[in-house]
């Protein structure tokens, strides 16, 4: 049985942590900076940071920000937002990156992949997926959430474990920020196709919803507005996991 690991979520626009309820209506929870270093010192395993307007704006993740929360936690840290080339990898990656999580330029240029991994290894790369239900099936939406792709998460999934990534972030942008719990369906469909680490994300609102997702064979956690509003901790999480017989940090 895997270590399961908590990430907590810094979704980043104009500098601020913001959340909002299937990527809309976005509210200010706080500075990263401060957020991030909380959350090292409560336990988190891992930390992530997206810059949610970066691939809408046609710029890359803020490298200042990057580099100011990196300076104050010493576990993972993955960025995400706007990342379109190696060369942006890099820069990330010099900024205090430890992996970078690719959506809307890799659905685009699914060779975008293969040529990071060829550069820096597959131990960097996050394959994020925000996906929900149309007629298709899962369809994956790109640019915030706010752009149809018409690929379809298992698909998708085939083209990740080709490439191969290091791990898949499987977010549900039909629970995303509503409190009533994980996608169950659409996350156990991914760890059954996938090679790689499942990363569950969208809908955690009490310890209960991180219990539950763990039927669906995941290797992760990754939470954001439940945490910043402290409705939950991270040890909390990591003590619910444990009674259940998880192996937690």
């Amino acid at each position: 049985m895997s270590t399961i690991r908590v990430i907590p979520c810094l979704d980043v626009k104009d500098g601020r942590v913001v959340k909002g309820v299937n990527f809309r209506d976005l509210v200010d929870l706080g500075d990263p900076v401060a957020l991030a270093q909380k959350y090292f010192e409560e336990g988190a395993d891992e930390i992530t940071f997206l810059d949610v307007s970066a691939s809408l704006e046609g710029r890359n993740a803020t490298i200042e920000a990057v580099s100011a929360v990196a300076e104050k936690v010493f576990i993972p840290l993955t960025v995400g937002g706007g990342i379109k080339s190696v060369a942006d990898v890099g820069t990330l990656l010099s900024a205090g990156a430890d992996k970078v999580s690719i959506s809307s330029a890799a659905v685009a240029n699914p060779g975008l992949f293969q040529d990071i991994v060829e550069a820096y290894g597959s131990q960097v790369l996050v394959s994020s997926i925000d996906a929900k239900r149309t007629d298709k099936g899962f369809e994956l939406f790109t640019h915030g959430g706010s752009r149809a792709s018409g690929r379809v998460l298992e698909d998708w999934i085939e083209i990740c474990n080709d490439a191969p990534v290091g791990e898949l972030l499987v977010n549900s942008i039909d629970h995303d920020g509503t409190g009533q719990g994980f996608d169950l369906e659409m996350t156990a469909r991914a760890a059954e196709i996938a090679n790689v680490p499942v990363i569950a994300s969208g809908g955690a609102g009490k310890p209960e919803h991180f219990l539950e997702i763990l039927e669906a064979g995941i290797d992760a956690v990754l939470a954001a507005g439940v945490f910043h509003r402290g409705e939950v901790s991270i040890s909390e999480v990591k003590r619910a996991m444990k009674s259940r017989g998880a192996l937690v940090r």
